[in-house]
């Protein structure tokens, strides 16, 4: 039963919504906290389930689980800092897929904007090392292409206290990286798939299923924990949930996989976004997939996020780090008043900007599915310079 619950007021307004037949407070500064202290919990337990007969897996999960206890203790002493980070440290790609929402808005491209460098390699350090200190568990490095930065791949391997899921599109995934992973188990590469040969080659390229089928193979021979990230959207929903899809991933030694739906680039491709009734049915189809498959950890997102009282971008639960470093709440929303060349890390989640997202509800607040702030756009940059 969903009661309702009374927070502890901190800079946090509550938003009423309804789920279940309950009115809910949405989920205050603590609760959340501890659920999301509990997920990681559960989340290095249900992979670990899966490694007994890998020793450097084991002994990597079992030196995290101890280390996330650590990790948390830290974060208590600062209330508002979120459990995970997502970093963009590239906007160049390798590829060119269709549809792809960071091409669309600038965020990836040949061209840098005028007057922006991107960050250095010990920019980037200084933001793990203030990470590290904070207790932050995640780091999830995106780009652009991301593998493209080795550099800061191999900066990002020497924070051992930090996990860093690296979402990539696969097709980089050498022997030279795989080595770099074997040594490095908080890398943790999560490489895109759009479903079967026909749908990834079609969005992301031809030749493109082959190349990462052959990165999954490198990873599997070396016995290095991997995921994959799937965009849903109304054209693939049925192949890349289905027991064909997920057997193949299963037996490629996929261990982890992401449903990100996806969010429109344009009015033309709306009819490509989930709508609620296709939400409906794949939080139905993942409570029986989760079952067929207890070797393997499902996240969908947002739609996991309406189990946690909404929205968690603006530093509820995370926020983006462009690869020129602004503080924006989310990689749908890049928008920012804070810029980590300037400020700390500390300083940027306290962000007033990222303060008022959540005052005016459009994170933590009622979630039907999809992406709150680019479905509420107008809103938040209204809310930038609001003093």
């Amino acid at each position: 039963m969903i009661q309702d619950i009374r927070p502890v007021f901190s800079r946090r307004k509550s938003i009423y919504g309804k789920q279940g037949g309950y009115v809910l407070l949405s989920m205050p500064d603590a609760f959340l906290t501890t659920y999301l202290n509990d997920a990681i919990k559960k989340l290095i337990k249900d992979v670990l389930k899966g490694t007994l007969s890998n020793r450097k897996e084991t002994a990597f999960l079992l030196f995290q689980a101890r280390q996330q206890r650590e990790n948390a203790k830290r974060r208590s002493a600062h209330p508002n800092m979120p459990v995970f980070l997502i970093a963009s440290i590239t906007s160049a790609c390798n590829l060119h897929c269709a549809g792809c929402y960071a091409r669309a808005t600038g965020m990836c491209g040949d061209e840098k904007p005028a007057g922006a460098e991107p960050m250095s390699v010990p920019e980037w350090e200084n933001i793990f090392l203030q990470a590290e200190g904070l207790g932050i568990s995640f780091i999830l490095l995106a780009g652009g292409e991301p593998l493209l930065r080795r550099d800061l791949i191999e900066a990002a391997a020497g924070h051992s206290s930090i996990i860093f899921p690296i979402f990539t599109n696969g097709t980089l995934i050498d022997d030279a990286y795989t080595k770099l992973f074997d040594e490095n188990r908080n890398l943790v590469p999560v490489i895109s798939i759009e479903g079967g040969i026909e749908e990834t080659d079609a969005r992301r390229g031809s030749g493109t299923y082959t190349s990462i089928l052959a990165s999954m193979g490198r990873l599997r021979e070396g016995k290095i924990l991997f995921g994959v990230s799937v965009t849903i959207t109304t054209e693939n929903l049925a192949e890349v949930t289905s027991a064909a899809f997920l057997d193949l991933l299963r037996d490629q030694g996929c261990r982890l996989v992401f449903y990100i739906e996806y969010t429109a680039i344009d009015h033309g491709s709306k009819e490509m976004e989930l709508d609620a009734a296709r939400r409906e049915e794949l939080e139905g189809k993942m409570t029986g997939i989760k079952s067929a498959y207890p070797g393997m950890v499902f996240i969908s997102f947002p739609g996991d996020e309406k189990h946690m009282g909404g929205c968690l971008a603006g530093g509820r639960g995370f926020f983006h780090i462009n690869p020129y470093g602004s503080a924006e709440p989310c990689p749908f929303s890049p928008y920012s008043d804070r810029n980590l060349r300037n400020v700390s890390l500390l300083d940027a989640v306290n962000s007033p900007f990222f303060a008022r997202l959540i005052d005016a509800g459009l994170v933590g607040g009622e979630h039907d599915g999809g992406c709150a702030l680019f479905e509420h756009e107008a809103e938040v940059i209204a809310l930038i310079d609001k003093e």
